[in-house]
């Protein structure tokens, strides 16, 4: 069974094998509910109320300490490269919520038994086990220039995938030492890590170095990246291809 709602201003995609309805209710009840607490949109955010001066450092939720404090370890693990606030110094966590959001979503699913299931959250995705035909799950790299074209089909057999771009949302990535926008000719950055919250930090981050990000990737051991600049060329790192070209398997876009 398969159900996409709209929810962080994102579509949200669950499809849990041989599940019924009830088995989604927890799943997306928690989206909602990440979404009320770190939407940096709503004024009754905890966010928000944190950017208002509103509320104090001892009162924030067990969430949100946990996200910064998983932000704080990622800043330290890119040479400062990721960062949760804005040049403008207002908390912004949505490099590491999402993916944050997607991984523990997962493991909602497989609590209630489930082990073959696909969940994606405006690109960022976890799977785990088989598709509905017993194959292994599928996920499309979609054009930065064409959203209609899919350029690389990666199977990602349990692991997390996130992509990190200015071709969507514009120029919302930002370099943390210079606290500007990323000038660059990088315009998309996939990353396969161990999980989806792994890809996800790491894919914000070697996007905010520019250039240098995918051989950043390449450097992690358990990563693999595909970028594309702006002239359409690709760079992949050197293990990427073991996750792709799986004869038989069904692609998911």
């Amino acid at each position: 069974m398969k159900e996409r709602r709209l929810i962080m201003g994102t579509p949200v995609t669950v499809e849990i094998i041989n599940a019924d309805l009830p088995a989604f209710h927890p799943v997306f009840d928690y989206f909602s509910a990440v979404d009320e607490r770190f939407s940096t949109y709503k004024a009754t955010s905890e966010v928000s109320q944190i950017n208002r001066g509103a509320l104090p450092h001892s009162a924030y939720s067990p969430e949100m300490q946990e996200v910064l404090r998983l932000a704080g370890e990622t800043k330290q693990a890119t040479g400062g490269y990721f960062d949760v606030y804005t040049p403008e110094g207002a908390l912004d966590p949505s490099g590491i919520v999402k993916g944050w959001a997607v991984n523990n979503a997962a493991k909602l699913i497989r609590a209630q038994g489930h082990v073959d299931f696909w969940v994606d959250a405006g690109g960022d995705i976890q799977t785990g086990g088989k598709n509905v035909e017993g194959k292994e799950w599928s996920a499309g790299i979609r054009s930065p220039f064409n959203e209609n074209e899919v350029v690389k089909i990666v199977y990602p057999r349990g692991h997390g995938v996130a992509t990190s771009g200015t071709y969507i949302r514009g120029e919302h990535i930002w370099n943390p030492h210079t606290r500007k926008s990323v000038a660059t000719e990088i315009v998309s950055l996939t990353v396969i890590g161990p999980d989806v919250y792994e890809a996800d930090r790491f894919a914000t981050a070697a996007f905010a170095m520019g250039n240098e990000g995918i051989r950043f990737i390449e450097s992690l051991p358990g990563f693999e990246g595909y970028a594309i600049d702006k002239h359409g060329t690709a760079t992949m790192t050197g293990g990427f291809s073991s996750y792709t070209d799986i004869p038989g398997a069904r692609v998911s876009l």
